[in-house]
């Protein structure tokens, strides 16, 4: 789930970075501006005008991969069931429905679901339990490579009759409902059914991009803009009847939009921009919490300096994490308590932490066998010294590299920094060719992620480092098939103590982001998972 600072990359697996392209030409900014500025004709009055940092490579459920392509796709398609914010992946009774108006538990393998009746597709055929079956199908075809494939590997769906479907699972599990309910989006198997999955990757017809959802895709500009209107169909009825994205390749030609009054909302205003756009009267800022963490992940190579216990538990009490989060990120940040978001429903006070102790540092490195030869320490004739990976497009990373790397040095230790574009950020993890680097993971609201960041199981998807401990491992395995939450939790906490104390990274801030939001949006509420959850129970006025 790894994250560019850009809201473009979905971090759940960083397989498809985008490709960015050219700012948006002078005559769509005049007409976009004239749909946000001044009195609006009647028919504009409830148009909302998103701006984004990057554009969607496909909409198509299984072949998202940014967090723009989600937020666009899920306006169109649905799932089964809904979790909202608050809710606790263990917990059957905060699940909402959606395409499916109940389900129950058959046995410990087996769920129901049983579908809305009356749902049509945008193009007026009948939703049926065959596009769940297929849906799924879709999702876990190897050669698509979705997102959830690993979430959802082994889960099989048998159809009861028209308007019900049997989700089986190949094991007992506590979030059985969460693995069936929140990672797919059901597609309609008349359109795609028919494809052979190769096929399904070339497609690029937006006339194929039909959903069960409130809104509908009307135009695709591509690289410039995109329009969903409001579908009117299956009991949806949003206040906001039409949605516009801009798409900028940059956060600071985002916010001069906003300030232009060219677009009503932007997800996350840069802080440096912040106090400018508070200044306007016309847009409010509104913050909320991030699922979003940041670390400094070391590489495990047992050849490496940084393959030491000890040198990786000083680097981690040489620099005062407290001061440097807000100061580098933004009010607000805060520093997690270990790999997760304030968010994520396992963040405990309890977790054992290492704190700013740059006495305990030296400690370390002298019982470790190093000597401090001048200004730098050595050991056997090796210098403490390693490098930090980051990457370009995020100006905020490098500047926590900068920060980190005075801070080592007035500590004895040389840090380089490399800074590279995000796709070769990317390939070079994935090649295991760095020191260290800083990254950023988007939580989802299952802690079942931290596997795949942080255990051996994860070797080949987050957990870059190669982080192994067999303690960690069998309790964050323990803490994820126990179905009481309050046991999890205990169980998580021990585990995510373990695991600082080992220090495989230095886990440097959580933030709060603030989106700027047009004085004529009404009632705006954001899901920090996915910030344009609501969007259709927002509202415009006539301003």
């Amino acid at each position: 789930m790894l994250k560019d600072d850009r809201p473009d990359i979905l971090p759940e697996r960083p397989t498809v970075p985008i490709s960015l392209r050219s700012s948006l030409p002078l005559l769509l900014l005049t007409l976009l501006a004239g749909w946000a500025c001044g009195p609006k004709p009647c028919s504009e009055c409830d148009t909302l005008v998103i701006v984004a940092v990057g554009q969607p490579s496909g909409l198509l459920p299984p072949l998202v991969f940014e967090t723009v392509g989600r937020d666009i796709s899920d306006r169109i398609f649905e799932r089964l069931a809904d979790l909202p914010a608050d809710g606790s992946p263990l917990d059957p009774a905060d699940y909402r429905p959606a395409l499916a108006e109940r389900w129950e538990r058959i046995d410990d393998r087996r769920w129901r679901f049983h579908l809305r009746q009356g749902v049509t597709w945008h193009d007026g055929e009948p939703f049926t339990a065959e596009d769940v079956r297929f849906s799924f199908e879709m999702f876990s075809d190897p050669m698509v490579d979705a997102l959830a494939l690993a979430s959802i590997q082994g889960i099989t769906v048998e159809v009861v009759d028209g308007s019900t479907v049997d989700i089986v699972f190949p094991s007992a599990g506590p979030e059985q409902l969460y693995d069936a309910t929140y990672h797919v989006r059901i597609v309609p198997s008349h359109i795609w059914g028919g494809m052979a999955p190769d096929e399904w990757l070339a497609d690029t017809a937006t006339s194929r991009i039909i959903g069960t959802g409130p809104y509908r895709l009307t135009s695709w500009d591509q690289p410039i803009s995109l329009r969903l209107d409001a579908s009117g169909m299956n009991g949806h009825r949003p206040a906001v009847n039409a949605l516009v994205w801009n798409f900028q390749s940059d956060p600071d030609a985002a916010a001069n939009l906003l300030l232009s009054h060219a677009v009503d909302v932007m997800e996350a205003v840069p802080p440096p921009r912040q106090e400018e756009v508070a200044a306007d009267p016309e847009i409010r800022l509104v913050p909320y919490p991030s699922a979003v963490y940041g670390f400094l992940a070391f590489n495990l190579d047992g050849r490496s300096v940084l393959g030491r216990r000890a040198v990786r538990r000083a680097l981690a009490q040489a620099v005062d994490r407290e001061v440097i989060a807000p100061a580098v990120v933004g009010p607000g940040t805060v520093v997690p308590k270990g790999p997760m978001s304030r968010l994520l429903w396992v963040n405990d006070d309890g977790i054992a932490q290492l704190s700013f102790d740059t006495a305990a540092a030296r400690l370390e490195l002298v019982a470790d066998g190093w000597i401090l030869d001048g200004t730098q320490w050595e050991r056997n004739g090796t210098a403490l010294a390693f490098d930090i990976l980051v990457p370009s497009t995020s100006r905020s990373r490098q500047l926590m590299a900068e920060v980190l790397q005075e801070a080592w040095r007035l500590q004895g230790v040389r840090v380089t920094i490399t800074s590279v574009d995000f796709p070769v950020f990317l390939e070079r993890l994935r090649e295991r060719r760095f020191d260290s680097y800083i990254g950023a993971f988007l939580d989802e609201p299952s802690a079942r992620g931290l596997a795949d960041q942080w255990t051996t199981a994860g070797w080949d998807m987050g957990n870059y480092g190669r982080y192994a401990n067999p303690v960690f491992d069998s309790l964050a395995l323990l803490a994820n098939a126990t179905a009481n939450a309050a046991d999890a939790k205990r169980l998580w906490v021990e585990a995510l103590s373990v695991l600082n104390e080992d220090a495989p990274a230095i886990f440097l801030f959580t933030p709060v982001n603030v989106a700027g939001v047009n004085q004529r949006i009404e009632g705006v509420t954001i899901n920090p998972y996915a910030w344009l959850e609501d969007v259709a129970t927002w509202g415009v006025s006539a301003r």
